[in-house]
């Protein structure tokens, strides 16, 4: 009997692929064996070297990245993924400090988990963060292609880009594309923190959680004339944040 071709449609669906970075081989080894049971294709390096080989030579999702590699700069290594590769990233990491998760997001982490971390929690962020990344992947003929137009801005739905007033591309991380699309769609209602954190991270904001006062504070920096002053984002003291302004559909 011969073997099914490549066309076969029956053939199984491309895994998922992560890319674990963690000099730590017993960590490695522990996640690369829990995710490869929730079905992920699973590939893990110790260095950043390593790392951007890999990315260079196979296709991968998702990088769960240590920022404690021995002789590297996680953060740097963050903030070069950021500007030269489009998929998420995820920092796993041992530093538990506010000003390290902070620094971990503004240079471009999709999301930042501390250990000792429950390895249920971990999946849970993958998969909400390959939820809002995955619609890059998807087949044009199977998306809506609307685009939301405010101040000159144009956010195309489509191509899950921004374009600027004078006709320039705005550059935006995934994280940050989310939480515009979340606000235009939702323009003049007042958002809550725990509401915002649902939508982009599936779950609520903790008490020391400023991921999304980062993530606008990030995102203020790329389209209000002044961020200091924004009249697009506004804080509502008590209730969340609010898109203020005319928001149509093209």
């Amino acid at each position: 009997m011969s073997a099914p071709s490549s066309s076969n449609p029956t053939e199984a669906p491309r895994q998922t692929h992560l890319l674990v970075v963690d000099d730590d081989a017993e960590i490695a080894a522990l996640l690369k064996r829990y995710l490869s049971t929730q079905g992920f294709r699973v590939s893990a390096v110790d260095s950043g070297k390593a790392m951007l080989a890999l990315l260079a030579a196979d296709g991968v999702d998702l990088v769960l990245l240590d920022l404690g590699l021995p002789g590297e700069d996680g953060l740097e290594l963050t903030r070069h993924l950021h500007e030269h590769w489009r998929g998420p990233v995820i920092i796993v990491t041992g530093r538990a400090d506010s000003v390290d998760r902070i620094v971990g997001l503004e240079v471009g982490a999709d999301d930042y988990v501390t250990k000792p971390f429950d390895l249920r929690e971990l999946l849970a962020r993958i998969r909400s963060v390959l939820r809002r990344s995955g619609e890059r992947a998807r087949p044009a003929a199977n998306r809506q292609a609307p685009a939301y137009l405010f101040a000159g801005y144009r956010l195309d739905l489509h191509g899950r880009n921004l374009i600027g007033p004078g006709g320039a591309p705005v550059p935006l991380t995934s994280g940050e594309y989310e939480l515009l699309r979340v606000f235009v769609a939702h323009a003049n209602r007042v958002l809550s923190r725990d509401e915002l954190m649902n939508q982009l991270y599936g779950r609520d904001a903790g008490p020391y959680d400023r991921a999304i006062d980062v993530q606008i504070g990030r995102l203020r920096r790329k389209i209000e004339a002044d961020p200091a002053s924004p009249a697009l984002i506004k804080s509502v003291r008590g209730a969340g944040y609010v898109f203020s302004g005319t928001v149509r559909q093209e």
